[in-house]
């Protein structure tokens, strides 16, 4: 008897682990501008209470632009962001917080956890963009919407604008 209570203990703390929400759950977005496919993955943290711009995520240095493994865009041909080309391909997403500009980076290593091993000679693309403020965003949120690329998150947006090559 004490056998069969353990087992179903143990199958119920299993079954509630596995199904536990995920602090920063991982989220898909795609999408198509100008007949550009594009696919964005990431994990997305939330700020419960904390102070994120220049603490959680310190200003000044690379972020993987979420939580967990590093973020990563996939065009399916050319793009044209914010006035710069982006070959077509899978790209890790890091940037550069700072208090008024972000640095936008498209590296071309996709599988990497986190920013640990960042190395900027795979940089395929950087770029400096402003911060708009913003309504409170619990949880981040990168979306494709009117031709932009937009990451959002506590009281700060970070806006690109995506447009097809040629």
């Amino acid at each position: 008897m004490k056998a069969i209570l353990l087992t179903a203990a143990l199958l119920f703390s299993f079954s509630v682990l596995t199904t536990a929400q995920s602090k920063s759950p991982k989220m898909s977005v795609e999408g198509s501008v100008e007949g550009v496919n594009i696919v964005i993955d990431y994990s997305a943290p939330s700020v419960r209470e904390r102070e994120i711009w220049g603490e959680l995520v310190p200003y000044d240095k690379v972020w993987r632009t979420g939580a967990n493994e590093a973020t990563t865009v996939e065009f399916d041909k050319p793009v044209i962001i914010d006035g710069s080309e982006l070959p077509a391909g899978k790209y890790a997403l890091f940037t550069i917080p700072s208090m008024d500009k972000w640095t936008i980076i498209f590296n071309s290593d996709p599988n990497q956890w986190g920013a640990y091993k960042y190395d900027p000679s795979l940089d395929v693309l950087r770029l400096e963009t402003g911060i708009q403020p913003a309504d409170h965003q619990e949880q981040m949120e990168i979306s494709l919407k009117d031709n932009h690329l937009n990451i959002q998150w506590e009281k700060s947006l970070v806006s690109l604008t995506l447009a097809a090559k040629g």
